[in-house]
């Protein structure tokens, strides 16, 4: 005969029970996963996600020999895709959109492009329109010039001709030092980087104006190519830290591309592109830009990782 529980063995089972049981009551039910909206959806239901890049944007977003975007922004974007399909549960074909510094914006917040990956600016001017990922870049406006040019700063300009890139920060920069310092600047507005480097070349200007690392990437990569040496001068006119620019109330992209930087400045993957993109030689060149990783781009990668932990 199989011996009956003791009382206080049964009491002990039964007080047991009545917690599994209240907590199972008190416990949240798992919901479902959230819907999909914003550009998430868009995607998901599309297949495929758009890419904006630069043609002449050296080295963050510009072509291949084979007319491919390729450079720094692009592979940084390309990290972007792979963490989204993962958000969608589904494999995206990349749709590329050429981009221009006075297009770029209305790009993305007219929904032709999902991504732009080049060389912008995040301000607050811009982000009244877009969103931007965590800082990739710190740059800041300086002078390309002939070596042998007499302009050496920006006060030596007066009444000189500058080139700068339509659309730019760099060609705001510009306007606002020939109002303050009545420099009586004559700007020659470009379609693109490329053109306005050719500005310079062609003798049509006497210094083209924009983002420091742009003129390293453009002289490295036109070495051998064009005539004359150039060289950058001066100090710093401006403050640029660039991001990933994409559409603007979309909390799960910005979830999406804030855990992905990162977990990438975490992993160490922001540095080693860094690393393929400004100190190996480049792609199309014979030369390297040889740009170290400022004290800035450090610090804010530093911090980056820390919060994924």
């Amino acid at each position: 005969m199989k011996p009956k529980p003791s009382r206080s063995l049964s009491l002990l089972l039964a007080g047991v029970l009545f917690a599994t049981l209240a907590q199972a009551q008190t416990e949240p039910t798992p919901s479902a996963p959230a819907a999909l909206t914003g550009t998430l959806a868009k995607v998901r239901d599309a297949g495929a996600i758009t890419l904006g890049y630069r043609e002449s944007s050296v080295p963050f977003s510009y072509l291949s020999a084979r007319n491919e975007p390729i450079g720094y922004s692009v592979e940084l974007c390309k990290s972007l895709v792979t963490a989204i399909e993962e958000a969608v549960h589904k494999s995206l074909e990349i749709k590329w959109a050429p981009v221009t510094s006075e297009s770029r914006i209305d790009a993305v917040e007219k929904g032709q492009v999902d991504l732009e990956c080049g060389s912008t600016t995040s301000n607050l001017e811009r982000q009244k329109r877009v969103a931007f990922s965590p800082t990739i870049f710190v740059s800041g406006t300086k002078l390309l010039v002939k070596k042998g040019s007499p302009i050496h700063d920006f006060k030596e300009l007066a009444g000189k001709r500058v080139a700068v890139t339509r659309g730019t920060t760099n060609e705001q920069t510009m306007q606002a030092l020939s109002q303050k310092f009545k420099l009586n600047l004559n700007l020659l507005v470009q379609r693109d980087h490329a053109e306005s480097f050719a500005q310079v070349v062609n003798g049509a200007a006497d210094a083209f104006a924009t983002d420091d690392v742009l003129l390293y990437g453009l002289i490295a990569q036109n070495k051998g190519k064009v005539q004359g040496d150039y060289q950058v001068v001066g100090d710093f006119l401006s403050y640029d830290p660039y991001g990933i620019m994409y559409r603007r109330n979309d909390p799960q992209l910005a979830k999406v591309v804030n855990d992905t930087f990162q977990f990438l400045a975490q992993d160490g993957e922001i540095e080693r592109q860094y690393k393929r993109w400004f100190l190996r030689k480049l792609p199309l060149s014979t030369t390297s830009i040889d740009l170290p990783m400022s004290p800035q781009l450090e610090t804010i990668l530093q911090t980056m990782a820390v919060k994924a932990e």
